[in-house]
């Protein structure tokens, strides 16, 4: 039997359940999973519920049970249920061996008196028999003639039954009597809470279920097999649908828990505009996209939980793979095309800043469907749409949503709360054109024609683009790198965001599933740094006055956390929701990032690095006057950078790579804080500005401890921490920073220690030591671009042009980099695209192409 045998109601019930976070799966046994025959100790399961299940015990944030009259014993030895199963038998007393503690004295002696009661009534009639159970005992009489079963059950109603201290369950064709309370709607809220439901689905048959289905409440799905009155929602008529109601059930929550079909996540596609990024799939599906801001809730968020966290997509009426995603060359408009189908995406430039505008472009003969599904808020606020002849307007936003689509009929369908539309285009006309639009509910046309608004939005990127001093090596993957970088750039406000995404998993299935949309101090100054180094000045200069703004909310620089909002303001507790599975399943789905409360002490360095990079770029422009090459207020922050470390230096830290357990003394750490005082000494130098007294001592002091306390003879390396001998990847930077010489052998040995134990063919690991966390991870991009330049400072050349190949190769089809690579499966991990990733690839290409 197949699903489409069940009910309506109760499939789309089944969906709805099966997305929630935490799910009880319950059933009785005799008369739901198995069939009543008249010997009971062959009553056996249906085979197809059983395999449901056991696979249902098996899914991640999934319970499953079986709560049976029968004793827990004979319930374990007739079903055949693996120890995934939780079995719990007497109607909810039994849920293990020593879950029934030792009957007292008065218990016992009523127990045998009842069991002496049900087997003198028995011996009055044929093929009556009597079951005893620990703290129970049954008399059963499906198999003895109508009347004289009737009979004997009367009889031990007015007897027994009335006894006190003696419970009374009433089944089909017998009558149980228990000395201590029995009950499964407890046994099902016992379960329940031991697991953390989020809701529950019981199956059952017989009267005593009914105290289950009294607990059900909320999302619960009760389900009554055969006839007769209940408090069930739904209804049943056999055994078989029963097992084919497990099976959908099973279905569709593996198909939720593994989000099916997650595209790859190197082939997804960034777009951007100075203020907005959104994500699409190689198919042309709109996956992910957050209003107002990049760090704000999504309205799509079908990357992290399928078509029911909101997705707008584009296709030809006939389905087909498309033939080619790409940029059009030097900007941020994508091209997606079929045989004869294209869709060009873009986010719209010429809006004010609470404005997210998405425009898509749809050419050619074939006809196409569009899909528009919203669902702010994680796809947790309820949308309803409603169409107009210009288009669509959303309700059940906090800001205004519309959809302007003149002229296109739209077809508008409701499913577990929320409202789709679809509709059916013919391009073959003219160009159809969709404009989706955030923060308004204007469903006018645009002043601006769309031809216009689309050249203002690629001469931004194409125009700044040409403005580069681009390395010569892969200049076409070097100037999206560069490209992408400005994309991550949040011109509004002058922060820089780390990635794109939320929770991209860096272990498929894992809990490693992180928030990079913000701003952190060390990623934003390498970012800002990369840029400069190609020609662009101003987002330099623009992160460095956010950074003073952030300056000014903290009581001194030694506070400053290592990341904040977009606007600069302190990020919100990290949160979960429930909700959405993940990516291929890989939950929680985080909000917010717990390292903001963190110690991170390298974060100072990387911020007076940039300064120094940004002084020698402007006198490189053809600045000659020292006070506008390093300006005053540039000159503050480079004091301020040199005071925290004077104060702080000395504590241990989370370090670089936020590790969520107990600080250490992280030798990249001290490297960073070396390199704040290094760098400030070299600029005070350079550009007439007077340093401290006392910075050169701190200098020593940090570069001998780093030198004493940071090398283990016993690794033949520098290591990650004082005393350790584990080994860190970005401990590569005592030699990177100039704090030791790169022909000092010791260098050369950590470069050696790093290759051998870190690396793994294409890609390089952060480390490989226990931080807490279950699970693993994939090599990082950023530390294989570090290997490179560790490669080519000690003279190996050919290793480095070798493992740049291997990064180069990693990039998506569109040229994108996420955080991390599996060498084993071959593909991409981690947040997408990741700032990281592409100013280390930059940092390669210009290394090799001098």
């Amino acid at each position: 039997m197949s699903a489409v045998d069940l009910p309506l109601d109760l499939r789309r019930a089944l969906v709805g359940v099966a997305r929630v976070p935490r799910l009880l799966v319950a059933s009785d046994y005799d008369g739901t999973m198995a069939p009543f025959v008249s010997d009971p100790q062959k009553a056996f399961p249906l085979p197809e519920s059983v395999r449901a299940l056991r696979a249902l015990a098996g899914l991640d944030g999934t319970q499953a049970a079986v709560i049976s009259g029968r004793a827990l014993r004979d319930l374990a030895i007739l079903s055949r249920l693996p120890v995934e199963v939780q079995l719990v038998g007497s109607h909810g007393s039994e849920f293990d061996a020593g879950f029934v503690t030792e009957l007292g004295g008065e218990a016992t002696a009523l127990l045998e008196r009842v069991v002496a009661e049900l087997r003198t009534v028995a011996s009055r009639g044929a093929n009556i028999s009597v079951e005893t159970k620990p703290a129970s005992a049954a008399l059963h009489v499906r198999n003895a003639d109508p009347e004289a079963g009737q009979r004997a059950l009367d009889e031990v109603r007015a007897g027994a039954a009335t006894w006190d201290g003696v419970q009374v369950t009433e089944g089909k064709s017998v009558i149980e009597l228990a000395v201590i309370a029995t009950d499964k709607g407890q046994a099902l809220d016992i379960l329940r809470h031991q697991g953390g439901a989020s809701a529950a689905v019981f199956f059952g048959d017989d009267v005593t279920d009914e105290k289950a289905f009294r607990r059900l409440h909320g999302p619960d799905i009760g389900v009554k097999v055969g006839d007769g009155e209940s408090l069930a929602g739904y209804r049943v008529d056999t055994l078989e649908q029963v097992a084919a109601a497990l099976a959908f059930l099973l279905e569709e929550r593996r198909t939720w828990l593994s989000g099916a079909d997650a595209p790859r996540i190197e082939r997804l596609t960034m777009m951007a505009s100075p203020r907005s990024v959104a994500l699409l799939t190689p198919e042309a599906g709109l996956t992910w996209l957050c209003h107002p801001e990049p760090d704000s809730a999504a309205v799509f968020a079908h990357l992290l939980g399928g078509d029911e966290a909101g997705h707008f997509t584009v296709g030809p009426l006939r389905p087909s793979l498309p033939l080619s995603q790409q940029y059009i060359d030097s900007t941020m408009t994508v091209q997606t095309r079929w045989a004869s189908l294209q869709v060009d995406d873009y986010l719209a430039h010429d809006v004010p800043s609470d404005r997210t505008d998405f425009t898509r472009v749809i050419t050619g003969k074939a006809k196409a469907v569009v899909t528009f599904a919203p669902r702010p808020e994680f796809g947790q606020a309820r949308v309803r749409l409603e169409a107009e002849d210009d288009g669509l307007r959303v309700f059940g936003t906090n800001d205004p949503m519309v959809l302007r689509a003149p002229g296109i009929i739209w077809t508008v369908t409701s499913e577990h709360g929320q409202e789709t539309a679809r509709a059916e285009i013919d391009p073959s006309t003219g160009p159809v054109i969709l404009e989706l639009r955030c923060g308004t509910s204007d469903l006018g046309p645009s002043e601006v024609p769309e031809a216009e608004r689309r050249a203002e939005a690629e001469s931004y990127w194409h125009d700044w683009a040409a403005g580069l001093t681009l390395p010569q090596l892969k200049p076409d993957l070097m100037k999206r790198s560069a490209l992408t970088l400005r994309g991550l750039v949040h011109a509004d406000s002058g922060s820089i965001m780390a990635a794109a995404t939320t929770s991209l998993p860096e272990e498929i299935g894992g809990v490693r599933n992180w928030d990079y949309r913000y701003c952190w101090l060390r990623d934003a100054a390498l970012t800002a740094s990369a840029l400069v180094s190609l020609g662009s000045l101003s987002e330099a200069e623009n992160y460095l006055h956010w950074v003073h703004d952030v300056l000014e909310t903290v009581p001194g620089p030694e506070r400053l956390h290592p990341l904040y909002t977009l606007w600069g303001q302190s990020l919100p507790p990290e949160a979960v929701i429930d909700a959405l599975p993940g990516y291929a399943g890989s939950r929680p789905v985080r909000v917010g990032n717990a390292a903001n409360q963190q110690v991170q002490l390298d974060v100072f360095g990387p911020i007076v690095d940039l300064i120094a990079t940004l002084a020698r770029a402007r006198t490189a422009s053809g600045v000659t006057a020292n006070a506008e090459v390093l300006t005053d207020q540039d000159w503050d922050l480079v004091c301020a950078m040199v005071d925290a470390v004077e104060r702080r230096w000395s504590e241990p830290d989370n370090g670089i790579w936020e590790i969520r357990g107990n600080p250490r003394h992280h030798v990249y750490s001290k490297v960073m804080c070396w390199l704040t005082v290094d760098r400030a000494i070299t600029l005070a130098e350079a550009y007439g500005r007077e340093a401290q007294l006392g910075w050169s001592t701190l200098r020593d002091v940090i570069r001998r401890q780093v030198l004493d306390k940071g090398w283990s003879d016993e690794a033949q390396s520098f290591t990650a921490a004082y005393g350790g001998t584990d080994l860190d990847a970005a401990t590569l930077h005592i030699g990177l920073s100039g704090l030791i010489d790169p022909s000092d052998p010791r260098f050369a040995a950590t470069v050696t220690a790093t290759e051998a134990e870190l690396r793994s063919g294409a890609t390089v690991y952060r480390y490989h030591h226990d931080d807490g966390l279950p699970g693993g991870e994939g090599g990082f991009h950023l530390c294989a671009a570090w290997l490179v330049e560790a490669y080519l400072l000690i003279g190996q050349r050919l290793p480095a042009e070798a493992l740049f190949t291997q990064l180069v190769a990693a990039a998506g089809p569109t040229g994108l980099l996420s955080e991390e690579y599996d060498p084993v499966a071959e593909r991409s991990l981690g947040n997408h695209p990741q700032a990281y990733s592409h100013l280390g690839l930059l940092r390669c290409a210009q290394l090799l192409a001098r």
